[in-house]
C-alpha cells in the first residue's frame, strides 16, 4: 500500500513538472515574436532548464524515500530491525543444594518482567468459558476466608500461593499419587509463569465424586457454598472443576505425562487406517469399581448373542506384574469404535479414548471434567444409552458401519479436538486462569498456615525414585513460557447458554430417534 501511494506521487510530480514547462514552452513559442536565431538560442536554454528541473524533482523524490515522516517505498528501500528475541531462561532442577539444606531455593525466580513475555497470538478453547459458569456461585458475594475454610471438612490439602510461592497444608493422604502429581502440575505452572498467578488459598479434594450438593445452598436464607477443587462435577453440584493429576503421569498404571503420550497416540493412530479396523466397539478397563461397567460385561460377544462389542477386564495386578504389556494406550486404537463409560465418577480414560480416532461411544455420563462440556453429540461422538447399553451399542456399530465416512469424520473430529484443543500448554492456560479469577474473588488476605510446609519442584522431586521420578522428569517444566497465556472469550449470556443445552439435548434424542426406528425394524 505504502509501494503504491510512493508511486502515484512520483507521478504526480513529474505530470506536474511536464505540464508545467509544457505550458511555458506554449507561451514562449505562441506569444513572443523573435528572430530566428535569437528564438533557437532560448529553445536550447528552455530544455537545459527543463533537464535540470526534472532531475532535481526525481531526486527530491527519492530523497523523501528516507523522511521519517512520511516513509515511501519501504518494503525495498526501509531494512526492519528484527524483533529483539527473547532471552530463554531454564530452571535447574537444584537436587544437589537441597539434599544439603533440605530447603527450597532462595533464588528461585518469582518475578518475571513484563517483556520477558511475547503477547499471546491465539484464543482460548471454547471450553475455557465454563471457568465462568463454575466460578458463578461467588460472583456476587466473593469468597470469604470462612468459605473456604469450610471446605476443609473432606479436602485433601489447603494449598497457598503467595509471592509466587507455593505452600501445602495436608490433612488426609489421597488414593495413590493423586495429590501428589496434582501438587507437582501446579508447581509447573508457577515455573511455567513465574510470579504471574496471584496469591490465592485453595482446598482440593482428590476423590472422584462431587460433594457440594447445589440444593444445600439455594433459597433466599442460604448460606454461600464453599469453594472445593476437584477432578470433575456434575448438574446437582457446585465444586469448581480443575484438571485431573494424570496430565502429568499415572505411576500406578504405568500411564506416562500427557505431552509425550499425545504424540503416542497421535502415531498410534497412523497404525491401522480406520477403515481396516476392526469393525467392533472396543472397552477394556477395570468393571469391578461401579454396576454401570458391570452392567456394560454383558454386551460382550456370546454363543448367543453378538452386540457388535468386544469388552474386556483389566487386571491391574497380573498387568504391572508383566510389565504394563498389555496396556499401552497408543497400540489400542485399533478398532473402529472405543466406548467411553464412567467407573465411580467420571474416568480420566475419557481422553485417550477421544484421541485414538475411532467412534467414541459415550454412554450417557453423569460427570463432566474441565474440557468436556464443549463435546457435541454426533460431531464429536455418538450418545449411548445407560439403561439399555447393548442394543444401543449394537446400532451405533451398524449405523457406522453403513454410514463409513460419516463415521470415520467423528473419529476424526474428536481426535483433533483432543491434539489441538487439549495440548499441554492449553491445560496450563486453564489453571492459569482459573486461578486468576478465583483469586480475583478472594476478599482476605491470603496467608501461610502454622503447619504448612513450602512445596517446590526439589521438595517433590529429589527425594523420590522410580517411576514417580521418570514422570516428575518428564513433565517438569524447564523455564518460563515465551508467550503469554491465551486469550479467555466472555462468559456465556444465558441465551447463549441456554442455546448450548437445548441442541445437545435435540441431538441426542435424534439418535435415540433412530435407535428406535432400527429396532423397530428389527422386529417386525
Amino acid at each position: 500500500m505504502r509501494e503504491n501511494r510512493a508511486q502515484q506521487r512520483v507521478q504526480s510530480y513529474l505530470q506536474y513538472g511536464s505540464g508545467f514547462y509544457c505550458q511555458l514552452k506554449e507561451t514562449i513559442w505562441t506569444s513572443t515574436k523573435l528572430p530566428a536565431r535569437f528564438s533557437l538560442f532560448i529553445f536550447l536554454l528552455f530544455i537545459l532548464v527543463c533537464a535540470f528541473v526534472s532531475t532535481r524533482l526525481l531526486n527530491s523524490t527519492d530523497g523523501t524515500r528516507g523522511s521519517a515522516q512520511e516513509p515511501l517505498l519501504t518494503t525495498e528501500t526501509t531494512t526492519q530491525n528484527p524483533e529483539t528475541p527473547i532471552k530463554k531462561i531454564e530452571i535447574p532442577l537444584d537436587c544437589d543444594a537441597f539434599n544439603l539444606t533440605g530447603t527450597c531455593p532462595a533464588n528461585y525466580p518469582t518475578i518475571i518482567s513484563e517483556n520477558q513475555y511475547r503477547p499471546s497470538v491465539s484464543t482460548c478453547p471454547e471450553y475455557f468459558r465454563w471457568i465462568h459458569e463454575d466460578l458463578r456461585p461467588w460472583a456476587r458475594t466473593g469468597i470469604t476466608r470462612e468459605m473456604v475454610d469450610r471446605a476443609k471438612r473432606t479436602a485433601n490439602f489447603r494449598l497457598v500461593i503467595l509471592k509466587g510461592k507455593a505452600y501445602l497444608e495436608t490433612y488426609t493422604k489421597s488414593f495413590q499419587t493423586r495429590d501428589v502429581f496434582t501438587l507437582w502440575g501446579i508447581l509447573q505452572l508457577l515455573r511455567r509463569y513465574p510470579g504471574r498467578v496471584p496469591d490465592l488459598e485453595l482446598m482440593f479434594d482428590c476423590v472422584d465424586w462431587p460433594v457440594v450438593k447445589s440444593r444445600e445452598y439455594s433459597g433466599p436464607n442460604a448460606m454461600a457454598p464453599p469453594p472445593l477443587f476437584r477432578y470433575c462435577g456434575d448438574d446437582d453440584t457446585l465444586d469448581i472443576v480443575f484438571p485431573d493429576w494424570s496430565f502429568w503421569g499415572w505411576p500406578e498404571v504405568n500411564i506416562k505425562p500427557w505431552e509425550n503420550l499425545l504424540n503416542d497416540l497421535k502415531e498410534g493412530n497412523k497404525k491401522t487406517r480406520w477403515m481396516d479396523r476392526e469393525p467392533y466397539a472396543y472397552w477394556k478397563g477395570n468393571p469391578v469399581v461401579a454396576e454401570t461397567r458391570q452392567d456394560l460385561m454383558r454386551c460382550n460377544v456370546s454363543e448367543q448373542q453378538d452386540w457388535s462389542a468386544r469388552v474386556y477386564a483389566q487386571d491391574w495386578i497380573r498387568e504391572s506384574q508383566q510389565g504394563y504389556k498389555q496396556s499401552n494406550l497408543a497400540s489400542q486404537c485399533s478398532h473402529r469404535y472405543k466406548i467411553y463409560i464412567e467407573g465411580s465418577a467420571w474416568s480420566v480414560s475419557e481422553k485417550y479414548i477421544l484421541a485414538c480416532d475411532s467412534v467414541t461411544l459415550v454412554v450417557k455420563p453423569h460427570y463432566y471434567d474441565f474440557f468436556t462440556r464443549s463435546l457435541r453429540p454426533i460431531e464429536h461422538y455418538w450418545p449411548i444409552k445407560d439403561n439399555s447399553k447393548c442394543r444401543s451399542i449394537k446400532f451405533a456399530v451398524e449405523w457406522g458401519n453403513s454410514h463409513k465416512r460419516k463415521a470415520q469424520a467423528i473419529g476424526k473430529a474428536a481426535s483433533e479436538f483432543i491434539q489441538n484443543e487439549l495440548q499441554m500448554e492449553y491445560v496450563y492456560d486453564y489453571m492459569f486462569h482459573l486461578l486468576n479469577e478465583y483469586a480475583n474473588l478472594l476478599t482476605f488476605k491470603p496467608v501461610v498456615p502454622p503447619q504448612a510446609i513450602e512445596l517446590c519442584s526439589e521438595s517433590m522431586a529429589c527425594r523420590l525414585g522410580g517411576v514417580e521420578k521418570e514422570f516428575m522428569m518428564e513433565s517438569m517444566v524447564k523455564g518460563p513460557a515465551e508467550t503469554s497465556p491465551c486469550t479467555m472469550l466472555p462468559p456465556y449470556d444465558p441465551p447463549s447458554l441456554h442455546a448450548i443445552f437445548r441442541r445437545k439435548e435435540n441431538t441426542i434424542k435424534q439418535v435415540e430417534l433412530w435407535e428406535k426406528k432400527y429396532w423397530d425394524n428389527q422386529n417386525n
